[in-house]
């Protein structure tokens, strides 16, 4: 059970549900457990924070052959620590051993979010208008999306995996890499000024989930210049043989999160969502739509 806090006056509720698809299996080849459950919650609070929801509590689904508790409670720990930092409730889960259905040292997990959000605060998009401000947090890697892709480059490639590869991380910590939590620094901006619109930029990339948020008669024309793909991205690129108009149709190319803000409080928007340990960048704006166009422009 879990209560709305009485400062919501109309609250609607926000679901979200996700799992973390391929990345699991060099979970298990890697015999690394600890950060998949992070993955699990930031696919659906972020999710759900794109409609300014404030997560309220989170739920996961464990299904096995046999349990191994020592890997369940790794993934478990790494599930209590995304809600901590998302400051939502786990508030219960399943855990499902079905025998024959799994390959020894396999499991499968799902977890849905529900969050809260007062009913005149929801983020929907319908004000964005030609001129507004489109904003990128950084992400922390490929996050839960593209791994069949990586997958198949370090099973043609095998490369060092422990050998330096960007910035201290070795290729290895670069690829397992969870996904970043963004709901303490975009709830803290929601205080302070308007959000227009977000977008989690998941499978699809930036081309296909930003377009999700926008009203029919607009562009966001993004500057590629305007940050550097991050080396994880220029090693897929490259190991796959990927046009750069693919990558950002697929990746999220280091950016997690796109925010639209006025230009009014674009430069309030940087400074707080710097000092609150995101790295943003000014991606672009938001443009009036020609014909049938398509909606997110990369150039």
């Amino acid at each position: 059970l879990v209560e709305i806090n009485k400062k919501y006056q109309n609250p609607v509720l926000v679901s979200g549900t996700d799992g973390v698809g391929t990345k699991l299996k060099l979970a298990f080849e890697w015999d690394k457990h600890d950060t998949v459950g992070i993955d699990l919650v930031a696919m659906s609070v972020n999710d759900i924070l794109v409609q300014g929801a404030e997560p309220l509590f989170f739920l996961d689904y464990f299904a096995c052959g046999k349990l191994d508790v020592a890997r369940a409670t790794d993934v478990v720990k790494g599930i209590a620590a995304g809600c901590e930092e998302s400051g939502c409730a786990l508030i219960g889960g399943e855990t499902a051993e079905m025998p024959g259905m799994y390959p020894d040292g396999e499991y499968d997990l799902a977890g849905f979010a529900v969050g809260v959000v007062e009913k005149d605060r929801v983020i929907n998009g319908r004000n964005i208008r030609a001129g507004d401000i489109v904003l990128g947090l950084a992400s922390n890697g490929a996050h839960s999306n593209g791994y069949s892709l990586v997958r198949k480059i370090l099973a043609r490639d095998n490369p060092d995996l422990d050998a330096p590869f960007d910035g201290g991380k070795t290729l290895r910590e670069a690829i397992i890499a969870p996904t970043r939590l963004y709901v303490k620094p975009v709830l803290e901006a929601l205080k302070q000024f308007e959000i227009k619109g977000m977008a989690h930029i998941t499978g699809g990339g930036i081309t296909e989930n930003v377009p999700r948020v926008l009203p029919e008669n607009c562009v966001a024309q993004i500057d590629a210049s305007a940050w550097q793909m991050p080396k994880l991205f220029q090693w897929l690129q490259q190991g796959g043989n990927v046009a750069t108009a693919e990558m950002y149709r697929t990746f999220n190319c280091g950016i997690g999160m796109v925010v639209i803000v006025s230009p009014e409080v674009a430069e309030q928007a940087e400074k707080l969502f710097a000092e609150q340990g995101e790295t943003v960048y000014r991606l672009g704006k938001i443009r009036e739509r020609v014909g049938d166009e398509h909606q997110t422009q990369v150039a």
